[in-house]
């Protein structure tokens, strides 16, 4: 790997780990592009060559992963777990939900509470699949 190709992508991680801490919080492209220090074109078109989807797509993975967590494990109203994830409308974030777990949140939400299995299986299970893969049956 070349030095440039490796200093491309410590810059594209700084910015997917910012969305990763700051999730919640209202992330926009010259934010991103400023923290991997790019012009906001270039930080799309690399982010996306990098991690195989846009930064828009990849923060609505983070939050929707989120709020799969905090439904099954909290008792909050699904419209406060929208807010709390960073989702500013709930008929958005009930969309990109259903669009990415291919099921409303409501629905996820009866499926009850995670077992107790260590995080790294249960982080596995119920990471939502980001290529567009047919979702599984995860009775």
């Amino acid at each position: 790997m070349s030095r440039a190709v490796e200093e491309s992508n410590r810059r594209m991680l700084r910015a997917r780990d910012a969305m990763d801490r700051a999730y919640a919080q209202p992330l926009d492209i010259p934010t991103l592009a400023r923290i991997a220090h790019v012009s906001e074109a270039h930080f799309i078109r690399t982010f996306r060559a990098t991690f195989g989807e846009t930064p828009h797509r990849y923060l609505q993975h983070r939050r929707v992963e989120r709020a799969m967590f905090l439904l099954r494990q909290t008792d909050r109203s699904v419209t406060e777990i929208c807010l709390d994830v960073g989702f500013t409308s709930l008929g958005t974030f009930s969309r990109t939900f259903r669009a990415i777990v291919g099921e409303s949140p409501t629905a996820h939400r009866t499926r009850g509470r995670i077992s107790n299995v260590p995080t790294c299986f249960t982080m596995a299970w119920t990471r939502p699949s980001n290529f567009g893969e047919a979702p599984r049956d995860r009775g």
